[in-house]
């Protein structure tokens, strides 16, 4: 295998507009990380890319400013009771090697095919799973928010929950007992998908939900624990092979920082369901993005022809869908914050207003 190190790679050059790009970026990750638990991956690693940054870089970059932003919002939503603990270190120790071999993946797709090659699997990987694991989430919160039914666990987990295979594990904060065996899957998939494309929790959270049977809400918050144990094993890989540029690191931890601890808030304030509506529109969105850089990078192999007009403009076009699906996704949750704060001040002063008027009545 050649090296793959420092020598090679494209380090983008940071102007004050870059930055402050990738700050915005690492701050709407941040809130999105907070409120549903994937570590905003799928917000952060495709806003590098569509500033150029190659692919290998911005999954690495991003997957080192992630565990110290999940300790952050992780923390943060233990003190809330919504961490199961025991389920975070469970599923993060299979996670780890998962972690270990997706990057494994990712250096022989860099050796064999090059920068390109890279771009190309990361988005081709993300239009994948965004629409087939966004899709199906979003279907499922809108089926939840029709029939105004409480969430509950789905036929897969209830099924998987009666299966006895030795050792048997109790997760109390989740209320759910299931066979150790039967939650490695689920880590295993979530660590490799991190380290090949930085995005562990979409795979991570919908296998708590709908595999493991935790509620939404438990899910995206103890995600947070394992984004954090196998990020840190992960960066440390990374590092070594010289893939990490700490400036992006840096900016987008800074924007993160902030962020994900206003996202956590946000779920003391809202519905399970609309964690999940926010995850799937998202998703979709930053899929579409994705879908229109992949002519570039098949132009550049030699897969089909197209001009640098037309892959110009698609890649023009792909970082305006993405600055969309930014917006959508701070505005959804910022305003979700909002609607829920008001009527809880509303209800106080109607509390308190009654109060007033017995001890009126009263004298």
């Amino acid at each position: 295998m050649h090296d793959i190190g420092l020598e090679g790679l494209q380090f983008i050059e940071l102007t004050w507009l870059t930055a402050a790009f990738l700050f915005i970026v690492g701050f709407v990750g941040g809130l999105v990380s907070g409120f549903i638990g994937s570590g905003g991956a799928f917000v952060l690693t495709p806003g590098m890319m569509s500033l150029g940054v190659p692919a290998t870089v911005a999954v690495a970059s991003n997957m080192c400013h992630k565990f110290p932003k999940a300790m952050v919002g992780a923390y943060k939503r233990w003190r809330y009771g919504q961490v199961d603990l025991k389920l975070g270190l469970v599923m993060a120790a299979s996670a780890t090697l998962g972690v270990q071999f997706g990057i494994w993946i990712q250096e022989w797709i860099l050796d064999k095919w090059g920068q390109a090659g890279s771009n190309l699997y990361v988005s081709v990987a993300f239009v994948l799973v965004l629409v087939t694991v966004g899709g199906y989430v979003f279907y499922d919160a809108w089926k939840i928010a029709r029939t105004e039914k409480a969430e509950e666990a789905s036929k897969l987990a209830l099924w998987l929950q009666s299966v006895h295979i030795p050792p048997m594990i109790r997760f109390h904060t989740a209320g759910v007992t299931m066979s150790l065996w039967l939650t490695i899957p689920v880590g295993l998939a979530t660590g490799m998908l991190a380290a090949t494309i930085a995005v562990g929790g979409f795979i991570g959270v919908p296998g708590m939900i709908y595999v493991v049977g935790a509620s939404g809400l438990i899910s995206s918050a103890t995600e947070l624990v394992i984004a954090f144990l196998m990020g840190f094993g992960g960066s440390i890989k990374w590092a070594l092979n010289g893939m990490i540029d700490i400036r992006l690191t840096l900016i987008i931890l800074a924007g993160s920082l902030f962020g994900v601890q206003l996202g956590a808030i946000g779920t003391t304030y809202v519905k399970d369901y609309l964690i999940k509506v926010v995850m799937g529109v998202i998703m979709l969105m930053v899929a579409v993005s994705r879908g229109m850089a992949i002519p570039k990078y098949l132009a550049e192999l030699q897969l089909i022809s197209a001009s640098d007009t037309t892959t110009g403009f698609l890649m023009k076009c792909s970082f305006v869908v993405m600055c969309l699906a930014l917006m959508v996704g701070a505005v959804i949750i910022l305003g979700a914050m909002w609607k829920a704060k008001r009527e809880e001040r509303r209800a106080e002063s109607l509390v308190q207003e009654q109060e007033l008027q017995h001890v009126e009545h009263a004298v």
